[in-house]
């Protein structure tokens, strides 16, 4: 007998998680609590057949500003075993009755299943036999690559490419140094990050946001701070999120000054140390190339994680349940349209005022 309850004890709900091989950390308790400064609220959903979880899910919703409209998102969830297919139903189903129940236009999931694994075309026949469809809307990385920790560390650096244990001897030798940071540190890590989103092009949201998942990951000992440092200034750091046997790096960056001293390859390194270290079997470099092709725009991204021996890994990427009909086609035809004539009436009357 199938039967859903929901958790609203945080040491419940992670134990939960952790009895499946490989749960993600945006589906623990802690990374729904720091959504709620942006206006997301987590209803977290157990899935048992008799007295066994099958799987487990943790809905976000939200509203969108003052409208009606209400969506909901299940990062890199429901977790289960997608090779049970009794499992697998039971979780879209309980789904699909959490998001009428909560009267949201549609919900989004993007679970952690290999594309090109056997069970990838079996999930992919089972969504869309239940009324699911590829998402036209990705939130988090499609691709990503990945790195197998349990060798020892001599068989974890052979099997990088020759430059990359190369850079990471040249950085020791021209005066860098890791070191673990701490809350203190953050406003430090936040200015080299909006440094590099300037140079790399792309948005960061305020530092309030960031500061209040970073305190919270240290804090309950999931979030890890790393900075290099060289002649005394920070010129690098990066910050992992752990949660279960995976390590994620998740946030990245450095100063324009000092590349040269390679403190992003002893970076790497020391992070694969600390999180083998923590008993982590995998680390996930998070995020790769939509397509293997040099005219990808994150093909420096994936030259770079590929030479510490990380693994191209495809995921079947994000689906949606619409809820309503007419509210999917709403929020995604019909209101992404109308923005975009607000911008371009915006951008006419402010040239003609010029």
């Amino acid at each position: 007998m199938i039967t859903v309850r929901r958790v609203d004890d945080p040491r419940a709900w992670d134990e939960a998680l952790l009895r499946w091989p490989r749960p993600h950390v945006l589906q623990s308790w802690l990374w729904g609590e720091c959504k709620v400064q942006t206006g997301w609220r987590a209803h977290r959903l157990l899935i048992s057949q008799g007295n066994t979880p099958v799987a487990a899910a943790s809905l976000l919703v939200r509203a969108l500003g003052r409208s009606p409209i209400r969506i909901a998102y299940v990062p890199k969830g429901p977790i289960l075993d997608w090779g049970a297919p009794e499992a697998a139903e039971a979780a879209l189903a309980a789904i699909e009755r959490e998001a009428r129940r909560l009267r949201v236009f549609f919900v989004k999931i993007d679970p952690d299943v290999q594309a090109e694994a056997p069970e990838g075309e079996a999930v992919r026949r089972l969504l869309q036999a239940r009324g699911w469809r590829p998402s036209p809307e990705q939130i988090q990385f499609r691709n990503t690559m990945l790195i197998d920790l349990r060798p020892d560390e001599d068989a974890l650096l052979a099997a990088m490419k020759s430059k990359w244990r190369y850079n990471i001897r040249l950085a020791g030798r021209r005066g860098v140094r890791v070191r673990a940071g701490s809350v203190v540190d953050l406003q430090t890590f936040y200015a080299l990050y909006l440094e590099t989103s300037r140079r790399d092009g792309f948005l960061i949201r305020p530092f309030t946001y960031y500061q209040a998942i970073w305190e919270a990951f240290l804090r309950a000992g999931q979030g890890h701070l790393l900075l290099a440092e060289a002649d005394g200034d920070v010129i690098a750091g990066l910050f992992l999120l752990r949660f279960g046997p995976t390590a994620w790096y998740f946030y990245g960056a450095s100063s324009s000054q000092g590349r040269n001293r390679m403190p992003n390859h002893l970076l790497q390194w020391e992070a694969m140390r600390w999180a083998k270290a923590q008993g982590c079997t995998v680390y996930d470099l998070w995020g790769a190339p939509d397509t293997l092709d040099e005219s990808d725009p994150m093909w420096g991204v994936y030259r770079f994680k590929a030479g510490f021996g990380g693994r191209f890994t495809s995921w079947i990427g994000a689906w949606d349940f619409p809820v309503s009909q007419v509210g999917y086609w709403l929020y995604m035809v019909a209101m992404p349209r109308v923005l975009d004539l607000m911008r371009r009436r915006h951008r006419t009357s402010s040239l003609d005022s010029q």
